[in-house]
Parts: C-alpha cells; sequence; structure tokens
C-alpha cells in the first residue's frame, strides 16, 4: 500500500461539512444520525491531512477552528490560496456555489473534487462540472453516499445478474419531502441499483411545505411522481424497462416510512435504511448493515485509492447530473400539470434554476 500523503480543505463548515452542531439544529436534524461528515470523513483516513477549512460564518469558523485545530477562513479564494497545495478539496457549500468553487479548485490544482449533492442549481452547471474535472484530470465525487454502501454494490450485482429475474418496477417513499436534498439520494440510488436511467418523468410537486430555515431563496418541495426507467448510462445494450413510484409525504417525520424497493419477475427487495431484504420464491434473505463506516468514509478511502492510480473510482459524476436532471424535470412536469418531461432535459430546460439550497 502506498504511505504517500494527500492534502485536503473543506469549503463549508456547517451541518455536513463541519459537524456543526449548531447547524444542525436549525435544520432539526442531529449529526450522528448523519451517515458520515466531511471533516470526519477527511479526519479519519490514514492518508489524509486536513489541513483548513472556510465558511462565511464566524460562529461556525470558530467552532470548527476549536473543535479540529485547524485553519480556517472567511473567503474561500482565500483558502484556497494560502492552503495550496491541494490535493482534495471538499465543497460542502450552498448549491449555487458548487460550479464556482469547482472551476477555481481545479484552476488551483486540486485533483479530487468531492462536493455536496445536489451537484448544481442547473443542468448546464452541472455538466460544466463534469467536464472541467475530465478536462483536468481530476475526480468529481458527489456525496449520493448510498453507493458506497456494500450492500446497495451487492444488491446492484445481484439484479444485474438477473437475481430477481427480470425487472419490472422499482419504487421509492421517504417521510421528509424536500426533492433536492432528500429525493436526490433516492432516485439516485434507484439509477445506480437498476443500472438505468431517467428517461422521463411525470410528477406533482407538494408545496405545502414548512418554509426553508435558510431562507426566501431556498425552496424545497417534496412531491409524487412517475418515473421512466431506460438505458444504462454507462453501456451501450439496452436494458429492461421500469416504473419508479415516489411517493414524498413533505409531513411529520415518521408519517412514511424510507423505502426502496425493487421488484423483478422472480422476486424483489426492499430497502429499509441500510438493511436489505431480498425475497425469491418462498426464500427470503435479510442483509443486516454490518459495516461501521460511513459512506462518505469509503468514498474517501476510494477517492485515495484513486489517487494512488491503484484502481479507478466506481461512480462516474455524469450519473449526478441524470440524477440533478430528474429533481428539476418534477418542478417542470408539475407547471405543466403533470406533462412527461423527458429526461435528459433540453433547450431552455438546462437552465431551470433548483432552489434546493
Amino acid at each position: 500500500m502506498s504511505d504517500r500523503r494527500y492534502r485536503a480543505a473543506i469549503v463549508g463548515l456547517g451541518f455536513i461539512g463541519g459537524a456543526d452542531q449548531v447547524s444542525g439544529d436549525a435544520l432539526g436534524q442531529r449529526v450522528e444520525d448523519l451517515d458520515g461528515t466531511h471533516v470526519m470523513a477527511l479526519r479519519g483516513h490514514e492518508r489524509v491531512d486536513l489541513v483548513a477549512g472556510s465558511s462565511r460564518d464566524e460562529g461556525r469558523r470558530q467552532r470548527f477552528n476549536d473543535r479540529f485545530d485547524v485553519p480556517v477562513f472567511a473567503d474561500w479564494q482565500e483558502l484556497l490560496q494560502k492552503a495550496a497545495p491541494l490535493d482534495i478539496v471538499n465543497i460542502a457549500t450552498y448549491t449555487p456555489a458548487h460550479a464556482e468553487v469547482t472551476h477555481a479548485a481545479l484552476a488551483a490544482g486540486a485533483r479530487v473534487i468531492y462536493c455536496e449533492k445536489p451537484i448544481a442549481p442547473t443542468a448546464d452547471e452541472a455538466q460544466g462540472m463534469v467536464d472541467a474535472c475530465h478536462a483536468a484530470e481530476a475526480l468529481l465525487v458527489i456525496n449520493h453516499n448510498i453507493r458506497f454502501h456494500p450492500s446497495f454494490r451487492r444488491l446492484r450485482d445481484l439484479i444485474a445478474a438477473g437475481g430477481l429475474g427480470t425487472l419490472t418496477s422499482a419504487s421509492a417513499q421517504w417521510p421528509t419531502g424536500r426533492l433536492g436534498n432528500v429525493g436526490t439520494h433516492m432516485i439516485d440510488a434507484v439509477q445506480m441499483v437498476t443500472g438505468l436511467a431517467v428517461t422521463g418523468v411525470s410528477g406533482t410537486l407538494d408545496l405545502s411545505a414548512k418554509p426553508d430555515c435558510r431562507g426566501d431563496a431556498f425552496r424545497d418541495p417534496g412531491g409524487w411522481g412517475v418515473l421512466r426507467l431506460g438505458r444504462e448510462l454507462a453501456a451501450s445494450q439496452n436494458g429492461p424497462t421500469g416504473d419508479l413510484h415516489c411517493s414524498v409525504d413533505a409531513g411529520d417525520y415518521g408519517v412514511v416510512p424510507l423505502r426502496l424497493r425493487f421488484h423483478g419477475t422472480e422476486g424483489y427487495a426492499i430497502c429499509r435504511g441500510r438493511e436489505i431484504s431480498v425475497l425469491r420464491g418462498d426464500h427470503e434473505q435479510t442483509w443486516k448493515n454490518e459495516f461501521p463506516n460511513s459512506g462518505m468514509d469509503r468514498a474517501v478511502d476510494e477517492a485515495v485509492h484513486w489517487l494512488d492510480g491503484a484502481r479507478p473510482f466506481p461512480y462516474d459524476a455524469k450519473e449526478a447530473v441524470r440524477t440533478l436532471e430528474t429533481i428539476i424535470a418534477f418542478h417542470l412536469s408539475h407547471e405543466r400539470d403533470g406533462a412527461r418531461v423527458a429526461v435528459p432535459l433540453s433547450g431552455a430546460q438546462r437552465q431551470h434554476v433548483l432552489q434546493s439550497g
């Protein structure tokens, strides 16, 4: 194993960036309930040195410095300049800043960009991030952390091998609304597990959710709809086609349980959090979550192996672009009274702004 060390920095020191519970309190969430945080995933890797962080918020900077004794900056551009050279830049800011920070980090020489979801507010900005990283021969990692869990990869491989027969449909539901911030994980997981891309959306938004705590510039409703699943993103062969029934309840947590289901002609699988049950005929098998490290821990480890040149990275960021386009298509379909919107988006649709924050 290589003994090379890598220098990392975090832009955005809030809830998931800096494991900041004060920020979590504003969201009504607990840090310990997250599937990892940027700061702990970087600090937890034996060959990564976290050398800097930045936040516009003075309180977050002070709390971060107090806890981790890491230099902090109010201006992320100053961070990129003074903390250089950087191998890894983690971006945990609001979505509207993702593209700008990505391009600047690449210009400063970063080789890995580990960015929060949604990838960007528009499809064009998202594709621009992917293209820029490709041109720089850098790695773009989007924090769709379900992709890094071994049990979900096992289910993906089972479905690809025909373990459920011919795939017929998938379904997702979750209790918190927020298509952009929570639904992005579920929609991305469906595409990852089935190996199929969303090709169309017919949806209706749930506009009853309470205002976003981050202010009027942000709006992230839930919704209900049907997604059409089609040809694989990364392969030339055609796969089966199915429907994703996405029901989201924006009410109190616990009204609708978080579930992913995958249905085939010979069986089906139910994902309850990180526990997966596979039923084929009279046989049921449950895969418990026996992996103590978080999805973010594994993402950082796989990025380090990529930096080493030891193995390819298993997640192509262009799939996150398709997930973003799917969420935007929900909004566009709602504006058209549920009419089907094709994915990938085209024309002016690619500049439609997602306000999920």
